[in-house]
C-alpha cells in the first residue's frame, strides 16, 4: 500500500513535469520547423520520462529488498526462537527423568527421601542410582552424537557408532578375558578392571588399523567394508571361543553383550567420562566441516576443508564415543543410529550446529526412559537387559527410515 501510493505521487510528479517542459520547449523553439519542433519535444519528453522511470524502479526493487530483508530476519528470529524452546524442553525433560530415574528402583524413593540426610537413603541414591543415572545420560549422549558423524561420513542414513568395528574388537578382548581366562593371569582376570581394561584394548586395536587403512584409502565407502570385515573376523574369533569356554565364563560374557548400567562405580567414571567428554569436544570442534561434507568430498575441499583430516578426527571421536561406553556398559543398539534421525525431525535442520546438540539431548532422554522401563517392567526379581528395551525402541525406526527412502526415491 505504502509503495502504491509513493508510485502515484512520482507519477503525478511526472505529469506536471512534462507540462512544464513541453511550454518550455514551445517558447524556445518557435523559430524552429513544427516537424523538428515536434520532434525535438518528443525526444526530449521520453528521456525524462525514461529517467524518472528507471528511479520509480530502482526505489521499487530498493523497497522490495527492505521488505524481503524484514521477513527473512524476522523468520529466523522465528525459527531460532522455537529451537531454543525445543531445547529448554528436552533440557527441563532430562532434568526431570534424571530425577525420576534415581527415584525409582526396587525401592521407591520420594524426593524428600533424595535428598534427607537419612544413612540409607544416602548410600542407595549416591552408590547405587546417582551413577548409573549419570552413566545413562553420559552414554546416550555419547552414542548419540558418535551416530550423527558416522551418518554425516558415510552419508549413510543407517550408519551407527559400531559400523567400523570397534565394538566387534572391544568384544572381542571382553571375550579373551571371561572366556579364555585360563590363559590369562588369575590377579588380571579377577580384577574388576579386567573386562574395562580388555574392551578399550580390543576397540583401540581395531581402531589403529581402521586409521592405518584410512590413509590409503580415500573412498568412505570402501573404508565402510572394511570396518565391517573387521567386524566380521572379530565376531568370527569371539564364536571360536564360546565354542571352547565353560558355561560359567559364557553366561557371563552374555550377560556383558545385554548391555547394563548398573556396574558402573564412580571409579570407572572418573576414566570413562573423560574420554567422552574428548569426544564429544572434538565433533563440537568440526561442525563446519561436517556441515561442509554434507555438500560432498569435492565442495568440502572447495570450500577450504581438509578431507582426511576431518575424516581422521572424526574416526578418533567416534572410537573414544563409542569404545568408552561399550567397555563399561557393554554393546548399546540402536541409540546412535536412531536419535540422529528422531533430532532432525524435532528440529527441521541438517546444521551439525543445531543437530548435534539435539542428538546428545535426545539420545540422554530416550536412554533415561529405557533404564527407567528396565527397572520397572515386572522380570522375576531380575532387572531387564537395557538391550531389550533400545531395540524395541530401535527397529521401529529402521524401518521407518527405510520406508521414508523407498518412498522419497
Amino acid at each position: 500500500m505504502v509503495w502504491l501510493i509513493a508510485r502515484t505521487i512520482t507519477i503525478t510528479n511526472i505529469i506536471f513535469r512534462y507540462a512544464k517542459i513541453r511550454n518550455y520547449l514551445t517558447q524556445k523553439t518557435q523559430k524552429v520547423t513544427q516537424i523538428h519542433k515536434t520532434l525535438y519535444i518528443k525526444y526530449i519528453i521520453i528521456a525524462y520520462l525514461g529517467y524518472y522511470l528507471l528511479i520509480a524502479i530502482k526505489q521499487k526493487n530498493h523497497y522490495l529488498c527492505h521488505t524481503e530483508i524484514r521477513l527473512t530476519v524476522k523468520e529466523g528470529l522465528s525459527i531460532n526462537t522455537k529451537n531454543t524452546l525445543k531445547f529448554i524442553v528436552l533440557v527441563i525433560l532430562c532434568g526431570f527423568l534424571f530425577l525420576l530415574d534415581i527415584a525409582l528402583g526396587s525401592v521407591n524413593l520420594s524426593m524428600s527421601d533424595i535428598f534427607s540426610g537419612d544413612t540409607v537413603y544416602r548410600e542407595i541414591v549416591v552408590n547405587f542410582r546417582l551413577p548409573k543415572a549419570i552413566t545413562a545420560l553420559a552414554t546416550g549422549a555419547a552414542l548419540s552424537v558418535a551416530g550423527l558423524v558416522m551418518q554425516t561420513m558415510f552419508k549413510n542414513p543407517l550408519a551407527d557408532p559400531y559400523i567400523l568395528g570397534i565394538s566387534s574388537g572391544a568384544s572381542l578382548g571382553v571375550a579373551i578375558v571371561v572366556l579364555g581366562s585360563g590363559l590369562l593371569p588369575t590377579a588380571f582376570v579377577s580384577s574388576g578392571w579386567s573386562i574395562v581394561i580388555a574392551a578399550i584394548l580390543g576397540g583401540s586395536v581395531v581402531l589403529m588399523l581402521v586409521l592405518g587403512i584410512s590413509f590409503k584409502v580415500r573412498q568412505v565407502v570402501s573404508l565402510l567394508i572394511i570396518g565391517i570385515m573387521f567386524g566380521q573376523i572379530a565376531g568370527s574369533m569371539v564364536t571360536i571361543l564360546q565354542n571352547y569356554s565353560n558355561p560359567d565364563s559364557l553366561k557371563l560374557f552374555i550377560t556383558w553383550t545385554f548391555g547394563s548400567l548398573q556396574a558402573v562405580t564412580w571409579n570407572y567414571m572418573k576414566v570413562m567420562l573423560p574420554m567422552i567428554a574428548i569426544g564429544i569436544l572434538i565433533v563440537l570442534s568440526i561442525q563446519k566441516q561436517l556441515d561442509g561434507l554434507l555438500l560432498g568430498e569435492h565442495y568440502a575441499k572447495g570450500l577450504g576443508i581438509s578431507v582426511t583430516r576431518t575424516r581422521i578426527l572424526i574416526i578418533i571421536a567416534v572410537a573414544l564415543l563409542a569404545g568408552a561406553t561399550t567397555a563399561f556398559t557393554g554393546p548399546i543398539a540402536f541409540i546412535g543410529f536412531a536419535m540422529p534421525h528422531l533430532a532432525r525431525g524435532i528440529f527441521a535442520s541438517s546444521s551439525h550446529k543445531i543437530i548435534a546438540p539435539a542428538s546428545m539431548l535426545c539420545g540422554a532422554l530416550t536412554l533415561i526412559i529405557c533404564d527407567l522401563a528396565t527397572t520397572q517392567i515386572p522380570a522375576e526379581g531380575h532387572i531387564l537387559p537395557i538391550n531389550a528395551i533400545t531395540s524395541l525402541i530401535g527397529a521401529p525406526f529402521v524401518i521407518w527410515v527405510i520406508l521414508k527412502r523407498i518412498r522419497v526415491s
